[in-house]
């Protein structure tokens, strides 16, 4: 990793920050502010690109309500310090000072009033009054260390990341040159790389690989706060129902949520099952509680005794305190009770009523996957937080080299908890980088 050329060949910085979203932004600013001299680098041809697309476009900033156990990772405790010394309402005060109008939703999740620009222009408009500089279109080459010089711990090689145009004008000439190389330098090194999540906005896996470079340990990584996948008949029946959406319980072995449930045409979705995916693995089991204010054996049960000429779909339809919506009724009808469909009340056992309550207030579903990074708002797993100062996010095995956001292996809750560790991790790092 030691590299023996002359740093004089290299521009040099304070603090290079690799990447340009919602952590390392909010890094550089704040080292900035400190008058240290602050290059971001990022390979896309646009910073704070998932900021952009975040919470419908509307980005769902932070929340009222921040506490550790919203976040998971091998090592729970990691996140605690640098979420106490960044709480959300310091961001919230920066986006009113700038007068970003913004309001608040369920579970005190708080969003842009008009779009999530507001907020990357905030951070832009903060990192240039501290005189950061943001370089894009940057392709990291190498990262190496320089010995026996504090001031320039690292050099960078980067090449100029070409769009589909610039390349395929290269093939059509066929221009075998290679692209001009440039060359930094610097003290202190922050990886703000994010995780796998989305492709489509430029994310890879850089920062892991940087990582392991300098013998630190991954967590395994997979797609978190995403959809469920579902193969067979229940595929069937799920896709057949796209776009319905109710309130539900959903739970496994570890954790429940009651939030909202949508059908898809491609699985199941929305906040309940993102919540759930965070802590699914491959071959699991899920419950979803489809009448949460219900207790379905006892109302079934019940109208045995009162109304035994009923239809089970008559019950559920005309009794529940949360009615189930008519076609999914119907398709449960099928998938759960069609031979007893037709059936009266007092014609059907108490057993079977019981077995059949049960099912709607834990519906039994074994996900065949998920929709993966494509869709995936975060990635868990990543770098081994043991592996990394709680208070200052600096390596324990390479000073001067900083690890911030979602290349952690902290993984935040649905509703505004992964911005806030962007923002609480670029905060601790940008205040000793």
């Amino acid at each position: 990793m030691s590299n023996q050329r002359n740093t004089s060949q290299y521009a040099h910085y304070d603090v290079i920050i690799i990447g340009a979203g919602a952590s390392g932004l909010y890094c550089a600013l704040t080292a900035g502010r400190r008058g240290r001299r602050v290059l971001v680098l990022d390979h896309a041809n646009k910073a704070g690109k998932k900021i952009l697309m975040s919470g419908g476009g509307r980005c769902n900033f932070t929340n009222y309500f921040v506490e550790p156990e919203h976040f998971l990772g091998a090592n729970q405790h990691f996140c605690k310090s640098a979420l106490s010394r960044y709480p959300s309402w310091e961001f919230i005060g920066m986006v009113e000072a700038h007068k970003i109008p913004y309001h608040e939703r369920e579970h005190g999740q708080l969003f842009c009033d008009d779009s999530a620009q507001d907020i990357l222009s905030m951070l832009l408009d903060e990192c240039a009054a501290a005189g950061v500089q943001v370089k894009l279109n940057a392709q990291i080459e190498s990262v190496q260390t320089v010995e026996n010089d504090k001031n320039a711990r690292f050099q960078l090689l980067t090449t100029k990341q070409l769009s589909k145009k610039e390349k395929q004008e290269r093939k059509d000439t066929a221009n075998q040159t290679k692209l001009p190389q440039t060359g930094y330098s610097c003290e202190s090194l922050v990886v703000a790389t994010g995780g796998l999540s989305i492709p489509t906005m430029g994310a890879s896996g850089l920062g892991y690989e940087v990582a392991q470079q300098f013998g630190h340990t991954l967590i395994p990584t997979d797609a978190s706060l995403v959809p469920f996948t579902f193969t067979d008949k229940t595929g069937e029946l799920i896709r057949a129902l796209s776009g319905i959406s109710l309130p539900v319980i959903a739970s496994n072995e570890r954790i429940s949520f009651k939030l909202p449930l949508l059908f898809t045409h491609r699985g199941l979705s929305g906040p309940s099952m993102l919540q759930l995916s965070n802590y699914w693995h491959t071959g699991e089991t899920i419950s979803i509680n489809l009448l949460p204010e219900t207790d379905t054996t006892a109302l079934l049960l019940a109208h045995k005794k009162s109304h035994p000429k009923q239809l089970i779909r008559t019950v559920l339809a005309d009794f529940t305190d949360n009615a189930l919506p008519k076609k999914l009724l119907t398709a449960l009808q099928t998938h759960l009770w069609e031979d007893i469909k037709d059936t009266e009340l007092a014609n059907i056992k108490d057993e079977r009523l019981a077995e059949l309550g049960a099912s709607l207030n834990g519906w039994q579903l074994k996900p065949s996957g998920t929709e993966g990074y494509r869709t995936a708002e975060v990635t868990r797993g990543g770098v081994k937080t043991d592996e990394v100062s709680s208070k200052t996010m600096q390596s324990n095995l390479q000073d001067g080299l900083y690890f911030i956001g979602e290349v952690l292996d902290v993984t935040g809750w649905l509703g505004g908890y992964n911005f806030q560790w962007a923002w609480a991790s670029g905060f601790v790092s940008g205040e000793i980088v």
